[in-house]
């Protein structure tokens, strides 16, 4: 299954270069449909036109994000350190949308 994700300029073009590889999103109802070797396509927000492809390699299942970031190094998520996730996640979902649908680690591989 191909699924689509929008990303902006910073962590589009880590997935891009290779040096992101664990992607973190809300379980919501879109991400539960996400399966092992399924291809995720991701476009950059401000230039949807850039486009990479992926494919779904791995899926980490968790209840917050504080957990999922606690279990793996910061940098297979493009950032340098587990605060510096969390201040960057919390810009885009609520605490109480993160207790209602849990979250999950997407590891992804370039696709050629």
């Amino acid at each position: 299954m191909q699924h689509q994700m929008k990303l902006s300029t910073e962590p589009f073009n880590q997935i891009a270069s290779g040096a992101k590889v664990i992607e973190s999103r809300l379980c919501d109802e879109k991400r539960q449909q996400i399966a092992l070797g399924d291809e995720i396509e991701f476009s950059e927000n401000d230039h949807p036109e850039n486009k990479v492809n992926t494919k779904v390699i791995g899926l980490l299942w968790y209840k917050s994000f504080k957990d999922l970031f606690a279990d793996h190094d910061p940098s297979l998520f493009g950032g340098e350190s587990r605060e510096f996730l969390l201040s960057q996640i919390k810009q885009f979902y609520s605490d109480e949308d993160e207790q209602k649908y849990g979250v999950v680690g997407i590891r992804i591989a370039l696709v050629d």
